[in-house]
């Protein structure tokens, strides 16, 4: 996913210039985060109205009042209680609020009703999250993936003005600004759009697996970064490849899929794979959206779970993160998972220099490793990189092979394809090697040199 969008998604020549910059000034923004009975969460309700004020600033929103809001019964008209709705109308009209941000998925009833009721325009969790994404992508494809998930969440509120029908760039027109368009309401026009995005997508896909193909010629195990928004990916990303991908403390700050070559301590290459951070309630459109980003993930020899250690809801936003992995048919059980407790640095220490508190940090998986890390000041990177090679050669057999000087070629091919744990001196019929093969290039492996197999181990 690393090419650049077309002239045709962006038709302003000179790049992209994102809508959200367009506005004169920031949004005035009121933020609502309603506590509704009975509805269980694992994030408690600061974390949570923390996290949605991330959200918002994520677009750079001015945020005029932020509230939490005890529902005791979501009503199906406006979510919150008419008097409520009241109260929210007056303040709107007093602090001059543009925009009401509700951190629920509301109805698109629910969503008129409250937008009449109060004057302002209205945006529930789900379509600020679009809103992020599209500022965020900038590869062509995902900006198709975008705008497919926008679409199909657009299809039941056809009365919404939007304006990315007219031009593909970032943002969705949801807060407004110059020359904004009303959508003709016709179904019909939507459905045609969402076909020839799913056609394009299609096209894309096909080039990636094209792509994949060609890495796997030389096929060096797959190391995915997965983690909450916001959880220091990008940054142990750099720290581990020496890149200079974008890393802000911001929420979505990495939205396409970017990979680089990583060398372990033995000399081993991988592919480290950074990926778009999750979130709770991340909409299921935008999950199946990004599913053919999400396959470096899918495909990954063994995955890097990055926690905020130093967030106090650290342990809801990794249920989150498996949640997600598991609706895309990834577990600990299937592919080995390292727990990175990142941020390590932020954490308090003792008289001498002991972490105070990683003793309560606790793995989500049973069958996970965990390594105390952090991506700002290198501590925990090397033990990383050992419990990396360590999980790839637990899916690995070890052999030892006698390579003639007539097949000298043989000896370049386990050197691209295996990893060379030995080799004694060469004699006059040839090399013998003691070689651990990757389950990828087993069958190549036993192929190509058989009857020259001395002997295996595990």
């Amino acid at each position: 996913m690393g090419d650049t969008p077309d002239d045709d998604d962006f038709p302003e020549r000179g790049g992209p210039q994102r809508f959200i910059d367009q506005r004169t000034a920031p949004t005035r923004a009121g933020l609502v985060c309603p506590d509704v009975r009975g509805q269980a969460s694992l994030h408690n309700l600061e974390a949570r109205k923390a996290e949605f004020e991330g959200l918002a600033r994520a677009i750079r929103l001015d945020i005029v009042f932020s509230e939490t809001v005890r529902v005791r019964e979501v009503r199906p008209a406006t979510f919150v209680g008419g008097g409520y709705a009241e109260g929210l109308a007056e303040r709107v009209k007093a602090d001059h609020i543009e925009l009401l941000l509700v951190d629920a998925a509301l109805s698109p009833i629910q969503q008129r009703n409250l937008e009449r009721a109060t004057g302002a325009k209205v945006l529930d969790r789900t379509a600020l999250i679009l809103e992020i994404f599209g500022e965020r992508a900038a590869t062509r494809e995902g900006v198709l993936q975008v705008e497919l998930a926008h679409l199909n969440y657009q299809k039941s509120r056809l009365v919404r003005s939007w304006t990315h029908l007219e031009r593909q760039r970032g943002g969705f027109g949801f807060l407004g600004g110059p020359g904004e368009t009303q959508i003709e309401s016709d179904r019909r026009q939507l459905q045609d759009r969402i076909a020839l995005l799913e056609a394009r997508l299609e096209k894309v896909k096909k080039t990636r697996s094209q792509q994949r193909r060609s890495r796997n010629d030389v096929p060096y195990p797959v190391v995915a970064l997965v983690g909450y928004t916001n959880a220091g990916k990008s940054s142990l990303f750099n720290a581990l490849t020496g890149s200079a991908v974008f890393a802000e403390n911001l929420l979505f700050a990495t939205l396409d899929t970017t990979v680089r070559r990583l060398e372990l301590p033995h000399g081993r290459t991988v592919i480290l794979s950074d990926t778009v951070g999750f979130v709770a309630d991340l909409p299921t459109d935008l999950v199946a959206a990004f599913r053919a980003t999400l396959e470096e993930v899918m495909d990954a020899d063994v995955i890097l779970h990055v926690r905020d250690v130093a967030n106090a809801d650290h342990a809801a936003q990794a249920h989150d993160v498996l949640k997600v992995l598991g609706e895309l048919g990834v577990s600990a059980e299937t592919t080995p998972i390292i727990e990175v407790w990142n941020k390590i640095d932020a954490l308090p220490r003792d008289e001498a220099g002991e972490i105070v508190g990683i003793e309560t940090v606790s793995p989500v998986s049973k069958v996970a490793t965990t390594i105390p890390a952090s991506a700002k000041s290198g501590e925990g990177l090397e033990a990383l990189k050992l419990a990396i090679e360590a999980a790839l050669a637990q899916k690995s057999r070890i052999f030892s092979v006698h390579v003639p000087h007539s097949v000298a070629a043989d000896v370049g091919w386990l050197y691209n394809n295996a990893e060379i744990i030995a080799r004694e001196e060469p004699d006059e019929k040839g090399t013998d090697f003691r070689v651990r093969i990757e389950p990828r290039n087993l069958a190549a492996f036993l192929e190509r040199f058989n009857g020259r197999i001395g002997g295996l181990d595990g």
